[in-house]
Parts: structure tokens; C-alpha cells; sequence
């Protein structure tokens, strides 16, 4: 079945919703702040969020906003707010699904069902491979020859856009704006990147196995010859 986190701070809620997610044969962890499911995301490979938004450290709605920042993880909003605009933005800023509350845990099993499925239909397209390379977007995980690499936020940005694109001359223009979200800065930002990124790959400038630099135009990545 599913890997679930739970996001309530209602603690009657909260029960309610692991005893009956974990008798569905799902996998669940809750936390009832903000912070705590944002460092559970970080560290932990969900399947599906169901996020509260009266949370008491953090707004529900910034923390969607906090989570599609490190995540693609499906997240369906569990809240007794009804307005229809607020819905509305909250599902154009990234969630999958929205649940007013009270709801019944056939309904919220449905949702999760059909979340679900659509998020496996494109599951394989988000997991990326290179070569010995092999990059889950979704869970943020990648392995080299098997092993799991152990990447910064930044680096698996980095590495994933450039796996995205196989073969292909990145600009560091692009790298600036697409993975830093910067219209300027400091080409040293990405030398440093790169280097720590070849140190993990087991590779180094002077003897490249992935990463390919070419002086004055950009970055490729792309499998050992």
C-alpha cells in the first residue's frame, strides 16, 4: 500500500486518521506542526501528504507552498475551510486534492486511491537515468551503481536538471535561473557545486565521467564512454 503523512494537530484527528489508514495496510507517520512535516518530507519518501491547514506554528497554505519547494510528493488538503476561492488558489499553488471536513474515511480513501493512481501513472517519468545513474524526482533520491547518493537540496537540483537533459550543453545562465532562480550571480556558485557534485560521483574535473564541462559554453551530463 501507501507511505502516508499525516499533518494534523488535532490530536482526536489524528488518531482517528492513523487507526484507520494503518487497518487500510498503509504505512503512516503524522506530525502536527509545519516544520515537523517539512523535515519528515526532507528526510523520508512519501507516497501521499494529507495536510491540515490550521496548524499552529505555520499557515496550511504556506506550508504547501514550502513543501512544492522540495517536493512533488502528492498532497491532499484535509480542512474544515469551504470557501470556494480558497480552494481554488490552494490547488493552483500545488495541491493534488482537497477534503472538507468531516469527512468520511471512505471518502478520504477514495481520494488517496485516485491520487494515487495518477501520480504512478507518471511515476516513471520522473525517475531519470544515466548511465549508473538513477534519480527519483519524485522522492529525491538518487543511486550511482546501486548506491544511494547522499546529495543537498542543491545538488540533486542540479544533478536532476542536468539528467533531465542527457547529453545536452546546459549554459550556466540556465543553471543560474532554472536551479537557482536567479537572473545573475556568481559563476563560482556553480564551479563549487559541480566540484562537490564530481567529489560525490567519484569523478573529478581533470578525469570527468558524468559531468562534462566545456569551457565558455556550459555543463552536460552524460553516461562513461
Amino acid at each position: 500500500m501507501a507511505s502516508v503523512l499525516v499533518v494534523e494537530d488535532d490530536q482526536f484527528v489524528r488518531s482517528a486518521l492513523i487507526r484507520h489508514l494503518t487497518e487500510a495496510a498503509h504505512t503512516v507517520r503524522s506530525v502536527g506542526t509545519a516544520l515537523e512535516a517539512l523535515r519528515e518530507v526532507a528526510q523520508v519518501g512519501f507516497d501521499v501528504v494529507i495536510l491540515d491547514l490550521g496548524l499552529p506554528d505555520l499557515d496550511g497554505a504556506e506550508a504547501l507552498k514550502m513543501l512544492r519547494g522540495i517536493t512533488d510528493v502528492p498532497v491532499i488538503i484535509a480542512t474544515a475551510r469551504d470557501d470556494e476561492s480558497e480552494i481554488v488558489r490552494l490547488l493552483n499553488a500545488g495541491a493534488d486534492d482537497y477534503l472538507v471536513k468531516p469527512f468520511s474515511v471512505e471518502h478520504l480513501s477514495a481520494r488517496m486511491a485516485a491520487v494515487l493512481r495518477r501520480s504512478r501513472t507518471h511515476e516513471a517519468d520522473r525517475v531519470l537515468r544515466v548511465g549508473g545513474l538513477q534519480i527519483d524526482v519524485l522522492r529525491r533520491q538518487a543511486v550511482l551503481d546501486g548506491a544511494a547518493l547522499d546529495l543537498t537540496r542543491r545538488e540533486f537540483d542540479l544533478l536532476s536538471f542536468l539528467a533531465a537533459r542527457p547529453g545536452v550543453v546546459v549554459a550556466r545562465r540556465e543553471l543560474l535561473s532554472e536551479v537557482w532562480q536567479q537572473s545573475y550571480g556568481d559563476d563560482q556558485t556553480i564551479d563549487v557545486h559541480l566540484s562537490w557534485l564530481r567529489r560525490k560521483l567519484g569523478e573529478t574535473a581533470a578525469r570527468p565521467r558524468y559531468l562534462h564541462t566545456l569551457r565558455g559554453v556550459g555543463v552536460k551530463l552524460e553516461p562513461p564512454r
